[in-house]
């Protein structure tokens, strides 16, 4: 056929006698005049643009400028474009029924669409150059599209062209589109002044563009990108190359910053405060506040969802309307087409819809605009929620600083509670606005946090279960509670079954109630359209079914939720009558409503500190009463209580002198510690004032008043509290770093050796996190905190508890007489070391929560005799044993553990190496290559681990009836395919009995497999939860036993919070997100696969076009899995330092208020929500890239399939088969890649699990069994030590060496030695738990290493430094395995000095003891410690220094009470004080792991040259 513009079967076609614009050819011809203008003109500026370009990969963001009107230009563009499209299809359409191809009828169409597109590249490229001028082609471009339409608008009205015929309709629009974009055009001209003014407007870009840090630009690129994320490709291609870090994701921008949104939050829900102020009973509502602050964009993502929802319905329309055009094609073959004339070759709207091509091309655009759609409206809301919740975190975090020290010390808030209002309430609100399904039951949450409560008791307290054979009772009660927190899993699987189940039966069972019933109420078979559209709307509708339970239960939890935070939010604060309480009551300056203010609220320039200092005035009151020169604080008439009321401090007349040393004294729990806190201002006042005279005043200097910190006061509290941070950073604790200063500190608190056996120095991260100290380690490092500080004011309250008599006398001289003494500041210590009363310029005496006596020691010398004489009784007893004291050996002792943990820390990694085959692929060359399969291979042998962890049967049930489920499924629907195609080929052929025959035939089949496939659905959904329970309980019930029965070396080496992680975060993945991960993809891909089989099968020749659409698909998932895993690391290491901040700072609340650091605190709380966020965002970026991507695909498989089975279908049943197939394909084909990515990262918590089961545990098995061990052995105490030698582990050295000693029954043994000589590992190796690698110990004539390990250490009885309390009852921590009466649990209490303490509580033995023992004294924890050892009446005991924190008085009676008790037994003291040891019947000296000295300590000192000798007078 010849080509010809306006065609060759028409001679009227060139005639132009009634006029040129009379001719509809040469109309259409000047159609192409402005899109060839436009391209001429565009081309050349736009490769001189591309080609000096060439040379950057890409034009760099902080250019990027968006023109006015940039949103519109885009939309108008792309319905341009659509209506091009239309404009296109409607010529070749009308072309068609043609005798001659008719050019002008599609050419000039073309020519526009590809002119609309180079005009959007053009715009894109001169608003990211911002260079406006040169907008003014495509000005006269509109204008000249603008009036070429026209024209040919107005033609057709001339001719009399219907409005109901498509051409018409078309021109119409385009030219309203045309106009619309000049006015757009004109608008820039305007606003910009680019051209016909004098002066053009310089604009700057944002001020997040400026930042180059800012590398989330989804809020500042073009529309398109915006849309398909086109700005992410840079980073997901690059995460090939390099790992995504923090500084590759960047910074947040300014409008999505905790901080701007805690203001908006903030200021609305201080308006609901201000609305219920006058209704008591009423509180504010959190709902309006959240609301007013973040409603309009979630108005935005509902319309965006609506609209996509409404689109959705194209897809059963367009396969209704394919199916029936298919239909009536193959029934029409014969007849013949009509042609049209040339004259009058219009189309009506009716006509072009049912051309099965056009129909698939519509089909397709309905797709993709869907899918954009629904994106938009996800990346909103995810957006939105992410706002909402740092806003949250900001006013939690707020409201902690200012929270009643009283509500955590009384366990009405507990750190439990706030670390789910953090972890769980905030996140909790953010999915309610993303409606996901992925939350879980409240009760699993609860029983959770009780069972990770009892592990972390277990792993704080693992020696001495250990030592007591205790681990089983523990382990069970975790087991009781895990086994309650399986039951709520159970519930909640369950309810996930039945919700999967519904999700998959409900289309299943309404296909068959309406296919059967119109069988048999309608007399006309069924159609393969009608049939086809309804199944296509039946999986519509499973999506809003499947939502509508999960939306409720949300609701629900989000209502708890909100009730929770309102509670948390309206609850108790410290008073705000402590002007010195820095700030003690932070209010936001209230936000003006202004659009702009908002993101210019913040300085980029100015830290961010100092911005929220701007922000937040603390109100302080300066109005003080002016006190004598010398008293820089005075408490009159105070009487002070922890919140129940009573008054805990009664009658506090007391002053503190300034620039001097005050020491608090008192015997323990007379309420030393609450008077540091109640003049801290952290109790509640009943009656009285602390009054704080202005102490800079009298400073002579200017510069001295500026350098020191005026409102805050350095504080140490009894407890140590460290930062999940440096060692240097917990010293400094944020003040400037001082070289000289900072040693001075640090060797006044002797932390230099220790400091020297970290990995780092003192840039090794401590605290939870990092790696763990000692109790003495950590008070120094406190203590060095205190000291460090620039304030006034120093408290320190029981310093040198946990530090032995040299090191306390060091940092006594050193650090309280010599450095803070010099700088004149003034110094508030509690103390129970009566010998450095004399250096005490002021004294306080308590008791019972009243000052007995104040003044200086002369003055209580001369007014209360008695108590000076007590005083001085106590105070000779401890000079006499800081002179026979041997060297500091509790220091020593924990530089040695910690130089163990230290010490090559080849265990540690072996735990977090590796899979074998990964190891022997890191032999190979470390080349890119290497990396990259690394980085993209997928854990399947930890998938499969995981998988076998649930059984075999079940792993064979779960695949063997997810396959046969599927293989039904696809059965129902193609015996649907084959039922409408037969009763419509057979429909004129067949008797009317032989159609019923038929159909009752069709309708039987068809019910039995709905049938089977309800119960498969069932059975499949119970199955993959079955199995991931199974699965979590046996890994969790294998964990925990590996690691209770673990060796306690393991314990020193591995941190801590590294072991509660694998119980906390690794448990809850693998309970509560694998199995719906696992479930998820099996399900998504086994419908993909399914639905490509029936393509294929319908259309053959759709394989071909699969090849290259499986390639972009397989280099998708694979670029996306690596970013997708790197961005969920992220996310996860980012929460966790958010949660141990809000953890530790609810710890360490008083000392962050004592400091009045508050500011610096909210500071860091702000960097780490907006890094966490960026993290969160980033991730969902991806998650909407790929989603874009696999959508976009699925549009493309929807229009292939739809185009090959028109081109060559079998029969109408199967083309409409193959485009429902094709239809769900769309839905599933991301949920592939993301399950796969999820379970990548989700099956890391599986490898972390078994890295742990693979750890040798301690061999508890016996030679002899526990019924050959006589019942009361050991029953005499004889001790037989036989050339022992003892190591720690295999490949570590000695630290003893063929010790022989012998200790008869009921001796009373010492044992001493220098630094490292081996004495505690004595007392261990009694215990077996270290490794006696030669020799023997026999206690009454058997050998312990042939005892099981359980009945050895339950038979001996030991006294630990730490003192060690569970959460439970006083009778629980004495006596767990509940053997005991209580007669004799009273007299142990006795024994202890804590029987009239105990008898005072409510509950007497039931009385309840706190997490950690917290609502004890450190000293009274000591005594329960002491008590719990009498409790169990073993013939030996082994007591290792456990007096640190007694005061000297109660430290006496003790003493004596040990020898009286303890009389007739075995009783081996391991002697940190020589003076301890000096009435011993027998010594043991130690040297380098070697006994060299044994005999009585007169006999020893008679050897002049003796170790023992040279040890006791080394210290007169």
């Amino acid at each position: 056929m010849r080509l010809a513009f306006c065609g060759n079967d028409n001679a009227s076609a060139y005639n132009i006698s009634a006029g040129v614009l009379r001719n509809v050819c040469f109309v259409d011809a000047l159609n192409l005049v402005p899109h060839v203008f436009l391209l001429f003109i565009t081309f050349p500026i736009l490769f001189i643009g591309w080609g000096s370009q060439s040379s950057k990969v890409q034009i760099h963001h902080n250019t990027w400028l968006h023109f006015p009107g940039h949103n519109l230009r885009w939309i108008l563009t792309f319905t341009l474009l659509f209506m091009h499209v239309c404009e296109i299809a409607e010529g070749i359409v009308s072309d068609t029924q043609m005798k001659s191809r008719h050019l002008h009828l599609f050419l000039p169409a073309i020519m526009g669409f590809v002119a609309a597109t180079v005009s959007i590249v053009y715009y894109h490229n001169i608003e990211t150059s911002n260079f406006p001028k040169l907008l003014l082609a495509l000005f006269l471009y509109w204008i000249m599209a603008f009036v070429t339409k026209t024209i040919k608008l107005v033609r057709y009205c001339q001719d009399g062209v219907p409005f109901s015929q498509l051409r018409f309709c078309i021109t119409g629009i385009m030219v309203i589109l045309y106009g619309l974009l000049m006015a757009v055009e004109i608008n820039v001209i305007r606003v910009r002044k680019y051209v016909f003014f004098m002066n053009p407007q310089k604009v700057k870009p944002p001020e997040d563009l400026q930042d180059l840090g800012v590398r989330f630009l989804q809020p500042f690129v073009n529309l398109l990108s915006k849309a398909t994320y086109w700005w992410m490709n840079t980073l997901i291609i690059s995460a090939h190359k390099k790992p995504v870090d923090l500084k590759a994701i960047g910074k947040l921008p300014i409008a999505m910053r905790a901080l701007t949104n805690y203001v908006c939050l903030k200021e609305a829900y201080e308006e609901q405060k201000k609305k219920v102020e006058d209704h008591p009973n009423r509180s504010p509502s959190i709902w309006l506040a959240m609301y007013s602050a973040f409603g309009r964009p979630i108005l935005l993502s509902s319309t965006f969802r609506y609209l996509a929802d409404l689109l959705g319905f194209a897809g059963p329309l367009c396969i209704s309307g394919i199916v029936q055009g298919f239909q009536n094609t193959t029934n029409n073959t014969n007849t013949t087409e009509k042609v049209k004339d040339p004259s009058n070759s219009y189309l009506s709207s009716e006509e072009f819809l049912r051309n099965v091509y056009v129909l698939a091309v519509l089909l397709f655009l309905a797709l993709i605009l869907q899918r954009t759609f629904l994106q938009a409206s996800y990346y909103v809301t995810t957006e939105t929620g992410i706002n909402l919740r740092g806003a949250l975190l900001a006013m939690i975090y707020n409201k902690i600083l200012r929270l009643s020290t009283s509500n955590l010390s009384m366990g009405e808030m507990t750190l439990g509670q706030i670390n789910n209002l953090v972890a769980i309430e905030t996140n909790q609100l953010m999915w309610f606005l993303f409606l996901c399904p992925n939350l879980w039951a409240m009760p699993v949450q609860d029983y959770s946090t009780e069972r990770l409560k009892k592990t972390n008791e277990i792993l704080k307290g693992i020696k001495l279960l250990k030592l007591y054979a205790w681990e089983h009772i523990f382990c069970t009660s975790v087991e009781e509670t895990r086994m309650k927190e399986l039951t709520s899993l159970k519930t909640f699987a369950l309810h996930t079954s039945l919700s999967i189940f519904m999700n998959a039966a409900i289309p299943i069972a309404a296909v068959l109630a309406t296919f059967v019933t119109y069988a048999y109420t309608n007399d006309k078979p069924l159609q393969p359209a009608q049939a086809f559209a309804s199944l296509s709307l039946f999986h519509i509708l499973v999506t809003p079914l499947f939502l509508l339970s999960t939306v409720v239960r949300f609701a629900v939890k989000a209502i708890v939720s909100v009730q929770k935070l309102n509670e948390f939010l309206l609850s108790d604060e410290i008073g705000d009558d402590s002007w010195r309480g820095g700030d003690s009551s932070v209010p936001y300056e209230s936000c003006k409503k202004h659009t702009g203010l908002h993101t210019k609220a913040i300085n980029r320039r100015q830290p961010l500190r100092y911005q929220l200092e701007s922000y937040e005035q603390p109100k302080r009151k300066h109005t003080r009463p002016l006190e004598i020169d010398d008293v820089a604080i005075k408490v009159t008439n105070g009487y002070f209580s922890w919140g129940s009321g009573l008054a805990t401090l009664s009658n506090i007349n007391i002053r503190i002198p300034t620039g001097q040393m005050t020491m608090i004294v008192g015997q323990v729990g007379c309420g030393k510690s609450s008077l540091l806190l109640a003049i801290l201002g952290e109790m509640q006042t009943l009656e009285g004032k602390v009054h704080w005279s202005n102490v800079n005043e009298m400073e002579p200097s200017f510069e001295a008043s500026k350098s020191r910190n005026r409102y805050s006061v350095a504080y140490a509290a009894q407890k140590p509290w460290l930062l999940n941070a440096t060692v240097e950073e917990n010293i400094i604790f944020g003040s400037p770093f001082n070289k000289q200063r900072y040693k001075a500190v640090t060797d006044a608190c002797s932390l230099q050796p220790d400091i020297d056996l970290l990995p780092f120095g003192d840039q090794t991260e401590i605290g939870e996190r990092g790696i763990n100290l000692s109790g003495g380690q950590r008070q120094r490092i406190c203590v060095a905190r205190a000291l460090y500080q620039n304030t006034n004011i120093v408290f320190l309250d029981d310093p040198f508890s946990a530090l032995d008599i040299h090191l306390s006398d060091h940092l006594m001289q050193e650090g309280i007489l010599k450095f803070l003494q010099e700088d004149k500041r003034t110094l508030v210590l509690v103390t129970h070391k009566l010998q450095y009363l004399p250096h005490a310029d002021w004294i306080i005496a308590m008791k019972d929560g009243m000052v007995l006596r104040e003044g200086t020691l002369k003055d209580i010398q001369n007014k209360d005799v008695e108590l000076y004489e007590h005083w001085k009784t106590l105070m000779n007893r401890q000079d006499q044993e800081l002179e026979k004291d041997m060297e500091a050996d509790q220091t020593t002792l924990e530089r040695k553990t910690l130089r163990r943990a230290m010490y090559p820390r080849e265990s540690k990694s072996q735990l977090e190496d590796e899979d074998e085959e990964e190891e022997e692929e890191e032999d190979e060359d470390d080349n890119m290559s290497t990396v990259l399969r690394l980085r993209t291979k997928m854990p399947w042998k930890t998938c499969w681990r995981y998988l076998t962890s649930g059984g075999f049967f079940l792993l064979f049930l779960m695949i063997f009836s997810k396959l046969l489920k599927h293989s039904v499924i696809v059965a129902i629907d193609y015996w649907l395919a084959t039922w409408t195609s037969m009763d419509n080929a057979n429909e004129a052929r067949n008797t009317d009995e032989d159609k019923s025959t038929e159909k009752a035939y069709h309708v039987a089949v068809f019910s039995i497999l709905s049938g089977a496939g309800i119960i498969l659905c069932l059975i499949t959904s119970l199955t993959v939860e079955w199995m991931g329970l199974t699965a979590a309980k046996n890994l969790h019930h294998n964990l925990l036993n590996k690691i209770i029965l673990g060796p306690i070396r393991f314990f020193d080496m591995t941190p801590l919070g590294l072991i509660l992680n694998r119980f906390s975060a690794d448990t809850n993945i693998i309970d509560q997100h694998i199995p719906p991960t696992l479930e998820s993809l099996t399900r998504s891909t086994l419908l993909c696969l399914s639905a490509i089989g029936m393509i294929s099968y319908a259309t053959p020749w759709f394989l071909v076009a699969l090849v290259p659409l499986g390639i972009a698909f397989y280099f998708i998932q694979k670029y996306f899995r690596v970013a997708s895993k790197d961005l969920q690391e992220l996310d996860d290491s980012t929460q966790l330092p958010l949660l141990c901040h809000f953890s530790e700072t609810a710890e360490g609340l008083t000392t962050i208020r004592a400091f009045g650091h508050e500011a610096r605190f909210k500071q860091r709380m702000l960097e780490l929500t907006d890094t966490n966020n960026i993290a969160y965002l980033f991730l969902s970026a991806a998650n909407r890239w790929l989603e874009v991507r696999t959508d976009y695909l699925g549009a493309c498989i929807v229009l292939t399939a739809a185009v090959t089975s028109i081109t060559e279908g079998p029969h109408s049943g199967f083309v409409g088969l193959g485009l429902l197939y094709a239809l769900t394909i769309t839905n599933y084909l991301n949920w592939v890649v993301r399950n796969l990515a999820d379970l990548e990262v989700q099956m890391g918590a599986v490898k972390k699990v078994h890295s742990f089961l693979n750890m040798e545990s301690e061999n508890y098995e016996g030679y002899l069994d526990p019924s050959q061990v006589p019942k009361d052995w050991p029953q005499e105490g004889e001790i037989k030590i036989e050339n022992l030698c003892v190591r720690y582990e295999n490949n570590l050295k000695p630290v003893l060496k063929h010790v022989k000693a012998y200790i008869k029954p009921g001796q009373k043994v010492g044992i001493c030695g220098r630094t490292g000589s081996g004495k505690s590992s004595l007392s261990l190796a009694f215990f077996r738990m270290v490794d006696i690698f030669d020799g023997r110990i026999v206690i009454d004539g058997i050998d312990i290493s042939k005892l099981p390990l359980h009945t050895l250490r339950s038979r001996l009885s030991i006294i630990l430094q730490d003192p060690i309390l569970f959460s439970g009852s006083i009778r629980f921590n004495l006596d767990p395995e509940c053997k005991c009466t209580d007669d004799r649990l009273w007299e142990a209490l006795e024994i202890a000095q804590l029987k009239n303490m105990v008898k005072s509580l409510p509950g007497g033995l039931d009385a309840m003891v706190t997490e950690g023992g917290e609502n004890f004294s450190v000293g009274q924890r000591q005594l329960f410690c002491l008590a719990r050892a009498f409790v169990r009446k073993s013939s030996i005991l082994i007591m290792d220094e456990a007096t640190a924190s007694i005061d000297m008085a109660t430290e006496n009676i003790l003493q004596k009470v040990v020898m009286t008790a303890f009389a007739d037994r075995t009783v081996v003291t391991i002697a940190h004080r020589v003076s301890h040891i000096l009435d011993a019947n027998i010594i043991l000296v130690l040297s380098g792991g070697f006994l060299v000295e044994c005999d009585t300590a007169s006999n020893l000192l008679l050897k002049e040259d003796g170790l023992f000798t040279t040890l006791v007078k080394t210290h007169k």
